[in-house]
Parts: C-alpha cells; structure tokens; sequence
C-alpha cells in the first residue's frame, strides 16, 4: 500500500531542520542537527512529550545513538548539548496534537531501545539503563505500538537502520553471484539492501599496500569472520551498501564490484542491472 509523505525544510536547506510526517497519521518526526539546535527552542510542539533519538558516531567511527523520552525535549536537550559528546543530529516524535502522556513516551522509548539493542546496528553505550516498560491499559498500548511502527518507518525514510532487522535473503531463485578473485571464494545475492555476501564465503586475509580501509576492515575481520585452517570465512550473512564495498572488504583492496561480481556463466552484475 501506498504511502504520502509530507516534508517540510524549517530553514530551506535540504540537510538542515526539517520535519516528516505520514499523511493522516498522527506520528511527526522533526530532526534537527545539533549546529541548528536553535531552532529547537523556538518550537512550542517540543515542549510536550516525545520520544527522541541522538545520532552520531563512536570513537572507531561507528554508528552511535542514545534512545531516550521527555516532557520537554526544549530543556532536555540542553543537558545533553552539555554532557554528550558524540552525536550530531536529534530526531524527535511527537503526536499532532499533543495528544501523548509521560507514560506513552515511555513505552516508545521502552520498544524503541528493546528493538535497537537486539538489531545491533548501533553503538548503545550511551544509554546507561535498559528503560523499564511502564504500565499502560491494553487499548492505549495498542495505540503505541501502532504509532511505534510509523516511527520505525520514518526513520527508516530518513536513511537511519536503528531499527531495521538484518533480513534473512531467501536465496531460492535469485541469481548467484562470485567473487573469486585474489584467492577469494564469496557468494553473493543483489538485492534492495545492497550486496548481500553468504555466510561461509571465503574471504581474503590480508590487505593489498594500498587499500585505504584497513582499519575498518581488519574490525570487520574480527567480528563477523571465523578461521577454518588460517583463512577468514563470514559467520552469517552481511549486507553492504553497495557491490563495490562488499568486494573491497571480501578482498582487501579497492575493485568495481560491478564488473567483479560474476554469475556462473560469467555474466556481471553491472551487465545484468545497469543496461
């Protein structure tokens, strides 16, 4: 089904403050970079409850986020422009009509950190506590757990994975792709997630002199691969943006995966998608 999307640029930039809505839905999302925080103070819709994210990145450049809830984001921003340091961008959810109570917001920030912590796909430290989940009557939990789902969606919309499942590629009638260069063995599926390389696929060990992501791929090394007679194979299933990023990491230096990644007949991906 269909969905309208209503956005709307405070300021006319296109990466400033902007706010997201679906159309005849009750969620608003507003996100706001922390160098226009500003334009917080001056919103009146702020001071009613919300459930807010902070986005940023760790030390090792990783995805960051604090999951949090308030009755006044305009206050309690304040206290984390002061004492956190990683993020640079705020999403806040609040109801058209201000029509969400403290326990409402609660809950989201319950769900919405339960989701994150099981998906993984940011760093979580930031939040020190696992939010309790408070008590709501049945009808009103209902109603949250609806308005949670268009969260879900819009930030999803604003291209934030927080809560986005891996999903788990059925393979059955989808064309196969390999790579199998550079003593490389990996299997891949295109599909919309990206390049999704299989688990067992053999990767390559080291890294040619001059590939430029060696840090974040020796990390990568250590999380997601296990070692069968001294070479690298992926634990699981792991989706890359894009073809060329998922050949660069599987073989340690920098390729088109476009032109690399082969069907068994040795048609490329690039032949295949981009006519």
């Amino acid at each position: 089904m269909g969905k309208t999307i209503i956005t709307y640029l405070m300021t006319g930039d296109p990466k400033g403050a902007q706010y997201v809505l679906i159309s005849n839905r009750v969620c608003k999302m507003i996100m706001i970079p922390r160098s226009e925080l500003s334009t917080v103070y001056e919103r009146e819709e702020l001071k009613t409850p919300s459930f807010y994210i902070l986005l940023g990145q760790d030390e090792d450049a990783n995805p960051m986020a604090y999951i949090g809830q308030t009755e006044d984001f305009t206050e309690r921003v304040r206290q984390h422009d002061n004492k956190k340091k990683f993020w640079n961008k705020a999403i806040i959810f609040i109801s058209i009509g201000g029509v969400m109570t403290k326990a409402d917001v609660e809950y989201l920030e319950y769900k919405g950190y339960r989701l994150a912590n099981k998906v993984k796909r940011y760093n979580l430290t930031e939040n020190k506590q696992e939010p309790k989940k408070p008590h709501l009557p049945e009808h009103q939990q209902y109603a949250m757990d609806d308005y949670f789902e268009d969260c879900k969606f819009l930030t999803s919309f604003i291209g934030c994975n927080l809560f986005e499942e891996e999903k788990k590629e059925d393979t059955t009638g989808q064309l196969i792709f390999y790579l199998t260069r550079r003593n490389c063995n990996a299997i891949g599926v295109y599909t919309s997630e990206g390049m999704t390389v299989l688990r067992d696929s053999h990767v390559v060990r080291e890294c040619s002199a001059s590939y430029k992501n060696r840090s974040k791929r020796e990390e990568w090394l250590k999380k997601y691969t296990y070692y069968k007679n001294g070479e690298p194979y992926l634990k699981n299933d792991y989706s890359f943006d894009s073809p060329s990023t998922a050949s660069s990491y599987c073989l340690g230096c920098s390729i088109n995966g476009w032109k690399d990644w082969k069907t068994k007949d040795r048609r490329s991906l690039d032949s295949i998608f981009r006519i």
